[in-house]
């Protein structure tokens, strides 16, 4: 999709965001993008479960999409591939919205990580299931992912541990830490983890024009 300045309606967006990549630990460039990950590529997935939102008159309510990615060990140096991955039940316009916002072409957070992403994939239009069981979040997209994070629990067993107040673009104030598992391949990006760095948040996104 082509970026243009000419019309950028109004959006908002709030709901669950999920990420697992191939780091050890907490992502270093999850603390800062010139930290260096834990690999010569740090390899991961968004998912994002929008729980309310629209685009101008466009609802986004229920909506789940997914920006998988491929990074160098410093995420600042740019460079990236990512591809982003909308439900199929979403209409064309919702589809046009949600491209928008996740390839920074609407304004706000994820315009900032555009920036550093070199080569876009084609979009997806899959299935995309995102479940909670126990603790656990699950993720499926037809054949092509699988994964599951499960937040890790501290001296009180029934409560997860989080980071909080930590600026971040995309991720709320407040992100619970986890471990994840994914597969994943699409001939391009190919993610293939387990028990490393995972963060679930509640997000809430906003551009008022």
């Amino acid at each position: 999709m082509v970026k243009s300045d000419l019309h950028k309606p109004p959006w908002s967006a709030t709901g669950l965001l999920i990420e697992n990549c191939n780091c050890d630990g907490v992502c270093p460039g999850h603390i800062h993008f010139s930290n260096e990950c834990s690999h010569d590529r740090c390899i991961g997935y968004w998912a994002i479960q929008i729980h309310s939102g629209f685009f101008g008159e466009v609802d986004l309510s229920e909506l789940q999409c997914v920006v998988a990615f491929d990074s160098p060990q410093r995420m600042i140096s740019g460079k990236w591939t990512e591809v982003i991955i909308v439900d199929k039940k979403a209409s064309q316009e919702q589809l046009f919205a949600l491209e928008s916002i996740l390839n920074g072409s609407a304004g706000g957070p994820w315009e900032v990580l555009d920036q550093f992403v070199e080569e876009r994939l084609p979009t997806k239009q899959l299935s995309i299931e995102i479940l909670q069981e126990g603790n656990s979040r699950t993720l499926k997209i037809d054949s092509v992912m699988e994964s599951t994070v499960t937040p890790l629990t501290g001296t009180d067993k029934d409560v997860p541990v989080t980071i909080e107040n930590m600026f971040n673009q995309i991720h709320g104030s407040s992100q619970i830490v986890a471990r994840g598992e994914t597969n994943y391949t699409d001939g391009v990006i190919t993610i293939d983890t387990s028990e490393t760095h995972a963060l679930i948040s509640k997000f809430s996104w906003e551009i008022a024009h």
